[in-house]
């Protein structure tokens, strides 16, 4: 089916064609059509204490409204994470803001954290029926001072904090000004106490600990990447999510589009990603859970990043220009993997 109608929304301007998307979804799944779905590839794995059918995720910013998360489920994730949300509405960057480098299979996109808000999300997830496992990624509001961040986190994660089985805090887009300055240093040691405090608070009064994660940018120092990972661990983060969109442009330098602001995703960033989950494994062994995500378009680019050290994957530009077909070749090209080399046990 997606092969019928891939020529129609490539041709599509393409937030125009994700915005279609995303609303076709949303109808599948208000008609039910999600209850029809074949079973996914299973491959159970657990994590972070919450079992995943699965390695292979949907990554954040396709469905930030969490409007289609039952049907995306539905096409055969192990998970889905949705959002970025933030706790008032806002409507991000100004259009155009997203663009195709079909010759890369890449995308560029400036979005801007645009979404409906807390509120939305909440109606959209409160009453779910999709029993996997749902991610929920946080960030804050573009006009919330950098040094009141913790305000706009600390809010997002107590309301999605019953709803979702982890949730994400998106210290890393490149579209929101200040925000990637969260990931070093005292800033980053402010936001995990601070979130830490919540965390507990919010555990005491539902008896649950929810799993939390920080979503990374590839444009680190390996360094600072190091630095990064340590913090995560001293501080209680139960894992990683690397990365986030580049404002490199590794080869793809020739393409018209290259010159759009805004993070590159897709198969030019995979390298790169790969790296960073080296360098974190490298660090802290498996202290943290690792979710791998950038330029993961086929089974083979899986397999590295599992190779690297992912213990899970997350795929969204793939999955844009290959459809579903791509999310049961990871899962069963993942089945049954394993990194090869021993990695360091946590003290």
């Amino acid at each position: 089916m997606y092969d019928l109608i891939a020529p129609a929304l490539m041709r599509m301007e393409p937030e125009a064609s994700h915005d279609f998307a995303i609303a076709s979804l949303r109808l599948a799944s208000a008609l039910q059509l999600d209850r029809l779905a074949a079973p996914p590839t299973l491959d159970p794995v657990e994590l972070m204490g919450l079992r995943f059918p699965n390695r292979v995720g949907l990554a954040a910013g396709l469905d930030k409204n969490a409007d289609a998360f039952e049907m995306l489920g539905a096409l055969g994730f192990g998970f889905v994470e949705v959002g970025t949300v933030t706790p008032r509405p806002q409507r991000g960057n100004a259009r155009p803001r997203l663009f195709r480098l079909p010759e890369a299979r890449a995308l560029i996109n400036r979005m801007g954290f645009n979404n409906l808000g807390l509120d939305h999300l909440l109606r959209r997830v409160e009453n779910r029926r999709y029993d996997g496992v749902l991610g929920i990624n946080i960030g804050k509001n573009k006009d919330t001072p950098t040094e009141r961040a913790l305000e706009d986190y600390v809010a997002g994660l107590e309301a999605v904090h019953a709803w979702a089985d982890y949730v994400t805090l998106n210290v890393s887009s490149p579209n929101t000004p200040g925000l990637r300055d969260l990931q070093l240093g005292p800033p980053l040691d402010a936001l995990l106490d601070g979130i830490a405090v919540a965390r507990t608070r919010l555990a005491e009064r539902e008896g649950s600990r929810t799993p939390l994660l920080v979503k990374i940018a590839p444009d680190l120092h390996d360094d600072d990447v190091k630095g990064i990972a340590e913090r995560l661990v001293a501080k209680g983060i139960d894992g990683v999510i690397a990365s986030n969109t580049t404002l490199a442009r590794p080869g793809i330098e020739h393409l018209a589009a290259s010159n759009e602001i805004g993070g590159l995703s897709g198969p030019p960033l995979h390298e790169r990603c790969l790296e960073v989950l080296r360098c974190i494994r490298g660090t802290v062994g498996d202290a943290l859970t690792l979710i791998g995500v950038g330029g993961i378009d086929s089974g083979g680019r899986a397999r590295a990043a599992r190779q690297a050290g992912a213990d899970l994957v997350q795929i969204y530009t793939g999955f844009v220009y290959r459809g579903p077909a791509l999310i049961r070749e990871i899962a069963r090209d993942l089945r049954g993997s394993r990194v090869d080399s021993p990695l360091p046990r946590r003290p």
